[in-house]
């Protein structure tokens, strides 16, 4: 469960550094405090995250990609290793909006149903 917190963690913190990047220093801090919600075993709270997370990865690195891969295309610089970063970084925002799934499972042992 500790590597779900993680995860989650660095997800949301990466998003906040992009946005601290650009000087948003308030939605900097609303990134890197909402982790702390993990703390709330409530399927919502979790939702919530999950929710934050794909629409991060759509509308904050996906528009960025889109932008950058743009700009080096108009000024003939390689852009190819930046696109495969950034789908790096959007495949590991994604994985942990997947993350957010079990952190209100109870594991109360082992149980297999068929």
């Amino acid at each position: 469960m500790w590597w779900r917190v993680l995860i989650i963690s660095i997800a949301y913190w990466l998003i906040g550094a992009h946005f601290l990047r650009f000087n948003h220093i308030e939605l900097a801090i609303i990134a890197a405090i909402l982790p702390c919600l993990m703390f709330v075993k409530h399927a919502v709270v979790s939702r919530l995250l999950q929710l934050g997370l794909v629409l991060g990865c759509i509308f904050v690195w996906g528009v960025s990609t889109v932008d950058f891969v743009q700009m080096r295309l108009t000024m003939d610089a390689p852009w190819l290793r930046l696109a495969s970063i950034m789908a790096g970084v959007m495949a590991f925002t994604l994985f942990a909006a997947y993350c957010c799934n079990g952190l209100t499972r109870k594991n109360k042992g082992l149980h297999l149903y068929y």
